[in-house]
């Protein structure tokens, strides 16, 4: 059995799969799905109810929500290849920030508490903090085994 197995690795070829984060993935793919929603939803329901600043804040909720998740995914892909700690922390700001930037908009938005506009700039920390993670990961040379990585 074992040649049979030999010979069918030789004949076709192992796909490659590059190694990923799978959580900032799987989280990457949820936000996005989430984002393109949400912004949906503002677009196009909230115009009867809600005023133009109430729209342009939605909106900037689901544009900083739509980009980060997509940071995320890169992250996702830079950190299956580079096994260092900025990376995980940049994943891990950028999906906290955007929970709390977009979340507390969003919120504000629907049920009107203003007082939610004072944790909204927490939010735009981590975000600026996932950030400048990712820069230092730019600057650190990766763990043993890491790939590209300059010398």
């Amino acid at each position: 059995m074992q040649a049979v197995a030999s010979n069918l690795n030789e004949i076709v070829p192992h796909r490659y799969s590059p190694p990923v984060n799978r959580t900032f993935i799987l989280l990457a793919g949820i936000m996005g799905a989430l984002a393109v929603g949400l912004g949906a939803f503002g677009a196009h329901s909230l115009r009867s109810s809600v005023d133009a600043q109430g729209l342009a804040t939605w909106q900037t909720a689901a544009h900083y929500h739509l980009v980060h998740a997509v940071m995320l995914a890169i992250v996702g892909i830079l950190a299956g290849t580079k096994c260092l700690k900025a990376l995980n922390a940049a994943g891990w700001f950028f999906t906290a920030g955007t929970l709390i930037f977009s979340g507390t908009l969003y919120t504000l938005v629907i049920t009107g508490q203003k007082w939610l506009g004072a944790i909204t700039p927490l939010g735009g920390v981590c975000l600026i903090l996932g950030w400048l993670c990712l820069a230092s990961a730019g600057l650190t040379r990766g763990e043993a085994g890491s790939q590209g990585t300059p010398g």
